[in-house]
């Protein structure tokens, strides 16, 4: 049976943001081993990507405020009945700790744009075929050291982006469980729905329709249009739609 296939779309500009940093954070993680040959350039250039973003926009500042309004959220639940306080006094405690870690940081990328190494060949992974040996005799040489000695540096890389990392997961995690599935059908490959202050849409959807989401809306609107992957192909009058608004 095949599995149906998640999408994720944002409804608000920072949490746009925060699925580009998760995404690239994933892809540096996942390549820091560097025991394949191709894992250096996914390195490079997802490290590159986050440290633009993070020169373009106050992750830090943003990320923060959005922490104390989760907490607050979460405040609001301890005087529910029946409700788990020892667990949310633990996920409280996990969000101050996490913002606090994460105010007390240096500025976000700092550390990254002040690396001399790095610093010389970022610029080169924007050229295409840019990071042949004779454009980048310098990193030519650092990818024959070792792997012990590669793998020390990407790890001391990698942990500069620890503060930002665990909270954006924790905030991510918090928001994506804000919300459960629900069934909802579309006709005609078109779905649309007024919500209240939503900031993420989750939806899965089977690949036998042969169809993917188109997603415009904001935080209080939303439209879905599925589009026919095979021209050739109509989109199915009915389809069966697995949608959070978290």
């Amino acid at each position: 049976m095949i599995s149906d296939t998640l999408y994720e779309h944002p409804l608000t500009e920072q949490v746009r943001v925060y699925l580009r940093l998760e995404y690239l954070l994933n892809q540096i993680t996942d390549s820091a081993t560097l025991t394949d040959d191709s894992q250096w350039r996914v390195f490079f250039s997802s490290l590159f990507d986050l440290a633009e973003i993070l020169e373009q926009v106050q992750v830090k500042g943003d990320l923060a405020k959005d922490l104390e309004k989760q907490r607050a959220k979460l405040e609001a639940w301890l005087n529910v009945p029946n409700v788990d306080t020892e667990q949310l006094t633990s996920l409280l405690r996990e969000s101050r700790q996490l913002q606090q870690t994460l105010l007390q940081s240096p500025r976000l990328g700092q550390q990254l744009r002040e690396d001399k190494f790095l610093s010389s060949i970022r610029q080169r992974f924007s050229i295409p075929g840019g990071t042949c040996s004779f454009d980048l005799p310098s990193l030519h040489h650092w990818l024959n050291l070792p792997l012990a000695h590669r793998q020390s540096d990407a790890k001391t890389w990698c942990d500069t982006l620890h503060p930002l990392n665990n909270a954006l997961t924790f905030w991510l995690q918090l928001t994506r469980g804000s919300a459960t599935m629900q069934a909802c059908s579309v006709n005609n490959g078109f779905f649309q729905q007024e919500v209240d202050g939503a900031s993420l849409l989750r939806m899965k959807i089977s690949p036998e329709y042969n169809a993917y989401p188109t997603v415009s809306g904001h935080k209080s609107r939303f439209a879905i249009r599925f589009m026919p992957f095979d021209e050739n192909h109509a989109v199915a009058e009915k389809m069966t739609l697995s949608l959070a608004v978290c």
